[in-house]
């Protein structure tokens, strides 16, 4: 816990310490399949116990381990084959930019996929300009099927 300023108050002789785990051990909590929620529940207790410093660094490891990632957008194995497609759905990112591309405006999008929100369609847009070829080869293939 932090004082007012951000610094670790210093213990009492006979008080109780609060148990501490190493940046890289909750990290670890990450890779182990927790389920999602408690997972981010624990961490955020956790990160409550760093420094800034260790904070500054956990954030760089997460950062790493992050890398290209899109926000909202996800890839699962057994689902649309594996394709990209939107969070929560399983609506492909090639779907939506096709439908843009022959003339659907966004709201004529929003409108057919009641369950997407303008966000869901920033990401896929976003989605697109980090992966054209891959989104371009899936629109083709679906074409020629």
């Amino acid at each position: 816990m932090t004082n007012h300023w951000g610094t670790r108050p210093r213990p009492r002789e006979n008080e109780a310490q609060p148990a501490t785990i190493p940046v890289k051990s909750w990290l670890c909590i990450l890779r182990r399949g927790m389920a999602v929620t408690s997972t981010l529940e624990t961490v955020r207790k956790l990160i409550t116990e760093l420094s800034p410093g260790e904070r500054a660094q956990a954030l760089q490891w997460i950062a790493g381990m992050i890398g290209h990632a899109s926000p909202g957008v996800d890839h699962t194995a057994g689902a649309c084959g594996g394709e990209p497609c939107l969070a929560r759905t399983r609506i492909p990112v090639w779907v939506l930019v096709q439908a843009f591309r022959l003339g659907s405006s966004e709201s004529e999008i929003l409108r057919a996929y009641p369950s997407l929100r303008a966000e869901d369609l920033s990401n896929a847009w976003s989605y697109y300009d980090h992966h054209r070829e891959e989104i371009d080869r899936q629109i083709a293939e679906n074409e020629s099927a």
